[in-house]
């Protein structure tokens, strides 16, 4: 993995070997979130960073053959991903480069790499799920 990159946005996940996404639970009810909100929005108190499991199962998905904003490639994949050891159903990137492996119900594993570029043109790391494990491309 290129080590000069920066996030995509800061705080939502760390890189490295075992990437994890950072999330947020609110310490008064309980509730997990990604992204971390300012307060939680069930009770409005503080909410504490936490990390989040790395590993999924694929709820559904799409394939977008359109062109993509921030140069991200053609065709890419979106979906909702259960991590179900957090309780939390998130969007997410979906490995481009894993597409036809895709499937409802699979196993999908946390992976950071870089792909397409930022709000100000410039490339950068994104978190996305495939279905192979294996940590950072």
């Amino acid at each position: 993995m290129n080590n000069d990159l920066k996030p995509v946005m800061e705080g939502i996940f760390e890189a490295g070997p075992s990437p994890q996404l950072i999330g947020a639970i609110c310490p008064e009810c309980q509730q997990k979130f990604f992204p971390k909100p300012m307060v939680c929005p069930q009770c409005l108190g503080e909410v504490q960073d936490i990390k989040l499991s790395p590993v999924g199962k694929l709820y559904t998905y799409a394939i977008l053959r359109t062109k993509a904003m921030y140069k991200l490639p053609q065709p890419y994949a979106v979906g909702w991903v259960d991590l179900e050891a957090d309780g939390l159903r998130i969007f997410t990137l979906l490995d481009p480069e894993k597409i036809e492996d895709l499937d409802f119900g699979k196993k999908v594993f946390l992976r950071v790499g870089p792909i397409g570029v930022d709000n100000n043109g410039e490339a950068c790391l994104r978190y996305y799920f495939t279905t192979q494990d294996g940590g950072d491309k």
